[in-house]
């Protein structure tokens, strides 16, 4: 495994790892509250055939950054596109949980010649204006707690809101993380990343859709991303409650998205 630095469009410094040494690249991006190391059980299942690369996304991790205004979709994308760059790919398989699957609509929907396809693990809720508000509010107590009271208390009224495999990686990640950075990733609440699942119908890159089974990653949106896709994929299996640990998630999600990718190979 190796780790190494690169440099946002903005010139924040943000950490990542890469698995293995094939030809062909991936980028999996975690959700949010979890780091990279959530997905590396998922990454190793992979490497055979792929090379694997796991940022800390901005705020996340070793991706400090604790200023409120850097956390907007437009510059989770420019992240993105920035270690594509890093790492000389013009176009690369990207994918992600979450967060990560919300990031990675809106760089295919930005930038199509940059991402050859996506995986979506447990797709992100799409609210209407009053859920919209609901979640700013939400995510500003978030924060105001981290600030007041710390990390472990922030996150103890939210995690059993989540399927088990969450609140793991999410707790895993707490001793890991800078809390300012974490308060500063709520200001994301208050950008809109989608407006309606129409918004996807021009994503013309295949898409790999695996449910996710809670409120914030709802099946029937899940569902319905897959269908609005032109290129969508339905994956037959769930981010769901009978889920507990990284590798839970990786030994049931690897063998779709093994099959999505030898497909999309061809």
């Amino acid at each position: 495994m190796e780790e190494f630095t690169y440099i946002a469009s903005e010139g924040t410094p943000l950490h990542a790892v890469a698995l293995g040494t094939a030809a062909s690249t991936i980028v999996l991006l975690h959700g949010g509250g979890p780091d990279h190391r959530s997905l590396l059980p998922l990454a190793e299942r992979l490497t055979a055939q792929h090379t694997v690369v796991l940022p800390d996304v901005r705020g996340y991790g070793r991706s400090w950054c604790a200023d409120p205004a850097r956390h907007t979709w437009a510059q989770y994308t420019a992240d993105l596109i920035a270690l594509l760059d890093h790492l000389g790919e013009a176009r690369a398989v990207v994918g992600g949980t979450g967060l990560g699957s919300t990031i990675t609509l809106r760089a295919a929907l930005a930038h199509p010649d940059r991402i050859r396809a996506g995986i979506l693990i447990g797709v992100e809720d799409i609210e209407d204006d009053d859920a919209k508000e609901r979640e700013t509010a939400f995510l500003d107590d978030f924060a105001e707690r981290v600030t007041s009271q710390g990390l472990e208390a922030a996150w103890a009224p939210v995690l059993s809101m989540f399927p088990p495999i969450i609140g793991a990686a999410v707790r895993a990640a707490i001793p890991r993380s800078d809390p300012p950075s974490i308060a500063a990733a709520a200001s994301i609440g208050r950008d809109r990343a989608f407006r309606d699942v129409t918004d996807l119908s021009d994503l013309r890159s295949p898409v790999l859709v695996i449910p996710g089974t809670d409120a914030r990653h709802p099946t029937a949106l899940a569902e319905q991303v897959a269908r609005t896709l032109p290129h969508g994929r339905l994956a037959p299996v769930a981010v769901s409650e009978s889920l507990h640990t990284t590798e839970d998630l990786a030994r049931v999600v690897a063998p779709p998205i093994q099959d999505f990718l030898s497909a999309t190979d061809t």
